[in-house]
């Protein structure tokens, strides 16, 4: 208890400080907290193993694990309220169409490179591991985006569609993968389970919004009972934690293993709370107010998380560039074409895909499962790591100069003030 209560102090005091070093550099408070866990991390101050200066080992951050769940659904929880019905009469069709074209670019264009390192090199990359990865390429971190976009109070059109593309990226990212890697263990090993390449990414969709649906109902309805705009925030509060242990569940119905997606639950939720609560937007202001050390606290243990090691391979820092490579080049021009054809305007149709690059905790759930595939799925999971560690460190730096060219973060210099996260 000790330990980890002493932990928590130490990395959301090192992201902090931080963000004050970084200051003269103009660098978003993401970044700095990221760069704050790496060094307090296994890889250098916590190698020194002296108590209470960082984390000693995995086991170390790992322990914490549960303050990034509930990072996570805090942060989906506020991307819902993106979703409000009278915004998506005018941008729904363009975030629907743009979130899958751009998810499906990425896909294919990192498997068509991956498949051409297989040719090359059959015995670097296999066929299952490059189906993998290029499912991989769909997920955008939502949890970046949005520490972004609150620190320099973007807001404007790029910002109104980036966010439910953002959120949309979850339900593409789990069917492409749910089929991919079906199709991956398949070849594998040799049998052909349809009960997980279709069914299973089907069911775990619909029941992830069925219950965000259900929570968000039940959360508009217990707000009536309070009055006090204090215990309407601890109602919201108890109810997001709610919904995220329930997440947690799964169960076994017949031949189909029944689960949960945190985000999209979490997401639900707060899209339903969003549009059938009267007090909904005062809520959600100061649900955001109350969260800020949560993020902070998520985005260090990212950095900690992050494996340095992987550097020391130099065949998974080959596929990792090429990986990252075509995977920008898929999100930028599939969202800079599907815009186009949606009819967004200019300012969008450029910087859109850029602000799409952050990868983090969807990618690294990905590859979790991917260790299903044995020894492949090792390679799988470091070149992730590996992609990871690149983007989140540049891509929130690239969110911020993209919102700033299209207009919606109105001068950098905002970001020098008091941050709502």
């Amino acid at each position: 208890m000790l330990t980890t209560l002493l932990s928590v102090s130490v990395a959301i005091l090192a992201g902090l400080l931080m963000t004050r070093v970084v200051h003269p550099l103009k660098l978003p408070d993401v970044t700095a907290y990221l760069v704050a866990g790496v060094l307090i991390g296994p890889y250098c101050l916590g190698r020194l193993h002296i108590y209470g200066l960082g984390f000693p080992d995995g086991d170390a951050v790992g322990g914490l694990a549960l303050i990034s769940e509930v990072a996570l659904g805090f942060i989906a929880f506020s991307i819902g309220n993106e979703f409000r019905l009278e915004d998506l009469k005018s941008t729904g069709h363009q975030a629907v169409i743009i979130g899958i074209f751009q998810a499906m670019t990425a896909a294919l264009l990192v498997d068509i490179a991956l498949l051409a390192v297989h040719l090359i090199l059959p015995e670097k990359l296999s066929v299952a591991q490059a189906l993998t990865l290029g499912a991989i390429a769909t997920a955008t971190a939502p949890a970046a985006t949005l520490m972004v976009v609150r620190q320099y109070k973007a807001e404007g059109p790029l910002v109104d569609l980036l966010l439910p593309i953002v959120a949309l990226d979850d339900a593409v990212g789990l069917v492409v993968f749910a089929v991919s890697f079906g199709v991956a263990k398949t070849l594998v090993s040799g049998t052909v389970d349809l009960m997980s390449i279709l069914v299973a990414p089907l069911v775990e969709i619909v029941g992830s919004l069925l219950l965000g649906t259900v929570m968000g109902w039940v959360l508009t309805q217990l707000e009536k009972m309070f009055r006090s705009n204090s215990n309407r925030l601890t109602m919201t509060i108890a109810m997001v934690l709610l919904t995220v242990s329930l997440t947690m569940l799964d169960f076994q119905v017949g031949p189909v293993k029944v689960g949960f997606s945190s985000l999209l639950t979490c997401m639900m939720l707060g899209t339903v709370f969003c549009n059938l609560s009267p007090v909904a937007a005062k809520m959600m202001k100061k649900t955001d107010k109350w969260t800020a050390p949560i993020f902070a606290l998520f985005f260090v243990i990212s950095g900690a998380e992050l494996e340095l090691d992987v550097f020391a391979d130099i065949a998974i820092v080959c596929i990792g560039i090429v990986y990252m490579v075509f995977r920008s080049l898929g999100k930028y021009f599939g969202a800079r074409s599907s815009a186009r054809w949606t009819r967004c305007a200019p300012q969008i149709c450029k910087y859109l895909g850029i602000t799409l690059l952050p990868q983090a905790g969807v990618a690294l759930g990905m590859c979790t499962t991917a260790m299903q595939l044995g020894e492949q799925g090792t390679l799988i999971r470091n070149i992730t790591l590996f992609a990871v560690l690149i983007y989140e460190l540049v891509g929130p730096l690239l969110t911020r100069w993209a919102l700033t060219q299209a207009g919606d973060i109105r001068s950098p210099e905002e970001g020098d003030a008091p941050s709502p996260v």
